[in-house]
């Protein structure tokens, strides 16, 4: 890579930049993030940051809702199945103790763990989250797990 280019991972629009890019009020993007459907990256300072992934998906999330008409419920419902005890390789005895795998409301990057493969992970960098910035990369995801 070089110098001058920014991984697509690292954050660096502000609110009102990804909100002016998506034509999206800054009040939508906050209740994107509070419905858990993106992790934003906030500064020590409370400052959300935003990457070209989040952008990706934030653009991704306002087609399913504008144009499919897909409810931001069932947006959070289909991130919730996304089997993150197979891309994480979760033992049996994790998955039986993990919020995340014994409820289909809420994605795995909006529970708090405890004791498990997830506790220490940054979900922001986790694969669950990452793997599923575009479209159709979730999947994308669930074609790698079914071969």
């Amino acid at each position: 890579m070089k110098k001058d280019q920014i991984n697509k991972d690292t954050p660096i629009y502000t609110i009102s930049v990804v909100s002016n890019l998506l034509n999206v009020s800054v009040h939508t993007l906050r209740m994107y993030e509070r419905e858990g459907l993106i992790i934003t990256y906030k500064k020590t300072s409370g400052h959300r940051l935003y990457s070209q992934n989040d952008v990706e998906k934030i653009s991704c999330i306002r087609n399913a809702i504008k144009e499919k008409k897909v409810s931001i419920s069932a947006i959070r419902m289909m991130y919730s199945l996304l089997p993150c005890w197979k891309i994480l390789g979760c033992s049996e005895e994790e998955r039986t103790q993990c919020k995340a795998y014994n409820n289909y409301d809420n994605p795995c990057w909006t529970v708090i763990h405890y004791n498990n493969i997830c506790a220490d992970k940054d979900c922001r960098e986790c694969p669950v989250y990452t793997k599923q910035a575009s479209c159709n990369s979730i999947k994308d995801v669930i074609k790698d797990l079914t071969k």
